[in-house]
């Protein structure tokens, strides 16, 4: 029988990635759904590649002249209304909608599917007491695709969270790593080319000031239900080591692998079916030479963020995933300069505008969502006029 699959950003990396693994063995799938912010033309494709009937286009403006130009398809513009298409529940949904805009969707699916994988940080890090009290209640399995997360998850997923002493996340350290030059002009070209990885501009922009990791950090806590004090960062400029963890019966735990997400994404898809892949020789060469080193705070300040990150469950979060996403938003726009993304982050974290929202309990995604236009809003405005100066 046919795996029933829908596919949450189908236009971004992961959901073109997905679509390639599905398309090399079309007979045992069946997509159901498929949704984009606004490439019409893409998921237009698509749809027709993989005979898709359902699709959402996020961006309404979209929407209304795709609807308008395509009647063969069944086009809607949010995920409201999902029991209208699907009867049955799915057999595997990837959530790979980028930022915030995410968090929305899957909590909206994950009653309609039996597998979730979650390619979406933002939405871990700022709402999973909302997503897991979902998945609890709709006895939803959930699987992590980062492939950080998916490392640890395929060690760990069968063990009680008590028998881990430590884990260890790696950072390649981004593009300037090596550099000694302390007058480069940073430009968005330079901080969005990372050295191991193809990734969008912005979560390049996040490696590249180890802003990516303090979030690996957070949504590594939260999955596993792990104290904060067991996770460390170390630096691996290959990419090669994704996570190392060290159980309390004394055994350490390696996983490597090539800088490819079709491994973890085609493990989440072909969970337990020892779905074989094509890969790379083992490379001995990186093995013998790691070059595992501890994480400059000087280089990389924003590390000192983690000290910062509350045991419960707040909006603290939010407000960090929302003004970082705003400065690099304006780094990359050229309205700030590239140190000023830690500068701001920094002390802006601190100020009285955005300290008391450290302590406000999480209840649900209206609070997520007014935070974040609020936070955005105040962070353009105060970086811009700091920018000015």
């Amino acid at each position: 029988m046919k795996k029933k699959i829908a596919i949450l950003g189908s236009t971004g990396s992961i959901g073109k990635q997905t679509l390639k693994i599905i398309k090399k063995d079309k007979k045992n799938f069946d997509v159901v759904l498929l949704s984009t912010n606004k490439n019409t033309k893409l998921i237009l494709e698509q749809a027709k590649e993989f005979n898709v009937k359902n699709i959402v286009i996020k961006n309404y403006e979209s929407y209304l002249k795709f609807k308008k130009k395509i009647k063969y398809l069944k086009v809607h513009k949010n995920f409201d209304n999902l029991e209208q298409f699907i009867k049955k529940k799915l057999d595997y949904t990837m959530c790979a909608i980028t930022g915030l805009e995410g968090l929305k969707p899957t909590l909206k699916i994950v009653k309609h599917t039996k597998t979730i994988a979650i390619a979406n940080k933002e939405s871990i890090i700022c709402g999973w007491c909302l997503i897991n009290k979902q998945l609890q209640k709709h006895k939803t399995k959930f699987i992590p695709v980062d492939s950080e997360h998916f490392s640890i998850w395929s060690v760990i997923r069968d063990l009680n969270s008590s028998v881990v002493e430590k884990i260890i996340i790696t950072a390649s350290g981004g593009p300037f790593f090596n550099n000694k030059n302390n007058s480069l002009k940073i430009t968005p070209k330079l901080a969005s080319s990372h050295p191991n990885w193809k990734m969008g501009a912005k979560i390049s922009v996040d490696s590249s000031t180890l802003m990516n990791k303090v979030f690996e950090i957070i949504e590594a806590k939260k999955i596993f239900n792990i104290e904060l004090k067991k996770f460390k960062i170390l630096i691996h400029p290959k990419s090669y080591v994704h996570a190392i963890i060290k159980l309390k019966n004394g055994l350490i735990k390696i996983v490597a692998h090539d800088t490819d997400m079709k491994i973890p994404i085609t493990n989440s898809l072909y969970l337990n079916e020892n779905k074989f892949i094509k890969t790379k020789n083992i490379n001995v060469k990186i093995l013998n030479n790691l070059k595992l080193t501890e994480v400059n705070k000087k280089q990389f300040p924003l590390i000192k963020l983690l000290k910062a990150v509350p045991k419960n469950n707040t909006l603290f979060e939010t407000l960090l995933v929302s003004m970082n996403d705003e400065l690099v938003s304006l780094f990359l726009n050229k309205k700030i300069s590239y140190d000023q993304i830690s500068k701001n982050l920094l002390s802006r974290i601190n100020s009285k505008s955005f300290s008391k929202f450290k302590r406000k309990k999480l209840n649900n995604l209206a609070q997520i969502e007014k935070l974040n236009n609020f936070v955005r809003l105040k962070t353009k405005t105060l970086s811009v006029i700091s920018s000015k100066k």
